[in-house]
């Protein structure tokens, strides 16, 4: 396999890591937020 597949593999993959990621982040901050608003707190 050349170079040119290998940067091509890592180039696309990048998009994917950062979505899971961010969806990770996400996920546990509207978990909180919705612990904190049921136990009537603030999330700050």
């Amino acid at each position: 396999m050349t170079a040119t597949f290998w940067l091509t593999l890592y180039v696309l993959i990048w998009p994917v890591v950062v979505v899971g990621t961010l969806s990770l982040i996400i996920r546990a901050f509207v978990r909180d937020a919705r612990e904190a608003k049921r136990e009537g707190r603030s999330i700050i």
